[in-house]
């Protein structure tokens, strides 16, 4: 019987050295899945088509008292309907900012997947204004879920 038990022990000892050098046994099973991600996306065009991606606006040269709108396309290019806001700043110089203000008719629209709104910027510059030759400022239009 102690025959048997030191086999035994012997082949528990042999079977754990091997396992140790070989590592652990390691079993995978892969598989596949699907699904929709909603995407919010929204793209701002100087034409009604939203072809051409608009980049710069240029307001030309202006006098006090002027108020010069352009019209902008803004498109929802997601999945989800989004509600539109759009806020400007980073004036240079920075006293512009003192007499020159932008509107537009489309803040907090909803604005539904693959929809276009069409935009009226509108700048507003005071009669007021002195000491500014020259302008320049960033537009962000932001969709939010």
């Amino acid at each position: 019987m102690q025959k048997a038990t030191i086999g035994a022990v012997l082949a528990l000892a042999v079977m754990a050295t091997l396992v140790g050098a070989l590592g652990t046994l390691t079993v995978t099973r892969t598989f596949s899945n699907s699904g929709t991600v909603n995407g919010i996306g929204v793209g701002v065009f100087s034409n009604a088509a939203c072809t051409n991606v608009l980049t710069s606006l240029s307001w030309g040269t202006l006098n006090p008292g002027d108020t010069p709108s352009q019209t902008i396309y803004v498109l929802n290019n997601g999945t989800i309907p989004v509600t539109l806001t759009l806020t400007y700043g980073t004036w240079s110089p920075a006293s512009a900012q003192s007499y020159i203000t932008l509107t537009w008719n489309q803040q907090n629209t909803q604005l539904g997947s693959g929809s276009i709104a069409t935009a009226l910027l509108t700048l507003n510059v005071s009669s007021a204004i002195s000491g500014v030759a020259g302008f320049s400022f960033d537009i962000t239009i932001t969709g939010t879920q």
